[in-house]
């Protein structure tokens, strides 16, 4: 069968992210049941219009407002494809439309308060209002998305059917649970792209409030990203000094060993998709904890796996941080039940599935599970 994803980003991208990352290995998978598989996205600068990328053919065209034009173009000159997913980020593709075949959408979150720290109330208003109506427009049409939060949030906005699919990781759960005691001084990590819509500077403000408490922690903040020189100078301001360290953009390895030697994962970011960076440190022994936010209080299981702070300030995540410490019974449970669900997260356990519903959704069949894995 021959599939056809629509993403403005694609792997390659300056911009890619975790919704990047995810989608490449959804699509792998089908290349390797031996399908043909195709990414249509927004051309970069120093991009060639065509590459291959683990089998998939990745094809750019046109910039933002105009590649939907280029990919109609493009689409009319190929043989048939029996399933399109029209991804969306803020603004759809509108292919259920255009494409005369099987189609359905793939949706990360409802972006809803995200609109407002990238833009003006203005613009920001008229976000909001554009994804209630597009997801209106698109309501007979099948969604896929990771979490329960945002698949509500669909369902408020009119959206008939949505089937959850969780993201996998790569990252291999460790083969058997190491020891790490909780002492002091915290060693706290964050891994983010370093943009607006993380509020690293929570992150920040948290080891600040935590240090006036007398509570000795340490924080890693592990990413890239047009947030990096003022969030340096605001831990300037806070007087965190050698207790903060900013890493820049590692690699897999480097990474995967700084949230290893955490004693916890911060994420405070206004909303997520799921919360990769969560179950990839869980694999590795590490618990979260988080903001009370979609996708992160899906990722985060409070009190199971983590902490989820009652209230989205830097305030409360001190709190639990604080309340934390001294009780390492409690946060070694939260390891060993962090570290025995993210074995239940590797790509090897969710693709199977995951490109079953796929397959049949390209064979126009409805019926299958609302959920991957089945919990």
């Amino acid at each position: 069968m021959r599939f056809l994803m629509l993403n403005w980003r694609d792997p390659k991208n300056p911009l890619a992210g975790g919704a990047e990352r995810v989608t490449q290995a959804y699509l792998a998978a089908l290349v390797q049941r031996g399908h043909e598989v195709y990414w249509y996205a927004n051309q970069f600068a120093g991009a060639p219009a065509e590459e291959t990328i683990e089998g998939i053919h990745i094809i750019r065209g046109g910039g933002v407002g105009g590649s939907i034009f280029k990919a109609i173009k493009w689409y009319r000159l190929q043989l048939p494809f029996q399933l399109v997913i029209d991804q969306h980020h803020g603004i759809a593709w509108f292919a259920p439309w255009w494409c005369r075949t099987q189609c359905i959408a793939y949706l990360h979150e409802v972006l809803g308060p995200i609109w407002d720290t990238f833009y003006s109330p203005p613009v920001a208003a008229f976000g909001r209002w554009q994804d209630r109506w597009t997801h209106w427009l698109y309501r007979r049409v099948p969604f896929w998305t990771a979490c329960e939060s945002t698949r509500d949030g669909l369902h408020g906005h009119g959206v008939q059917n949505v089937t959850i699919i969780r993201y996998g990781v790569h990252t291999r759960a460790l083969p058997v649970l190491d020891a790490k005691p909780l002492s002091a001084p915290l060693r706290l990590a964050v891994v983010c792209r370093l943009a607006p819509n993380k509020r690293v500077n929570h992150c920040l403000q948290t080891l600040a409030e935590l240090r006036q408490r007398g509570v000795p922690a340490r924080l890693t903040v592990v990413g890239g990203g047009e947030l990096e020189a003022a969030l340096r100078q605001e831990a300037a301001s806070l007087q965190l000094g050698d207790a903060i360290k900013f890493t820049g953009l590692l690699s897999e390895a480097d990474k995967d060993l700084i949230l290893r030697e955490a004693h916890l994962l911060l994420h405070t970011s206004v909303r997520e998709g799921w919360g990769l960076n969560v179950i990839e440190a869980n694999a590795l022994g590490t618990p979260a904890v988080v903001y009370p936010v979609a996708g992160l209080r899906e990722s985060t299981l409070h009190d199971q796996t983590g902490l989820v702070a009652p209230q989205e300030t830097p305030a409360a995540l001190a709190d639990c941080l604080a309340r934390l410490l001294g009780d390492d019974a409690r946060y070694q449970r939260y390891r060993r039940g962090a570290w025995e669900r993210a074995q239940t997260m590797h790509w090897d356990r969710i693709l199977p599935a995951a490109c079953d519903w796929f397959e049949a959704r390209a064979r126009g069949e409805t019926a299958g599970p609302k959920m991957i894995p089945k919990l």
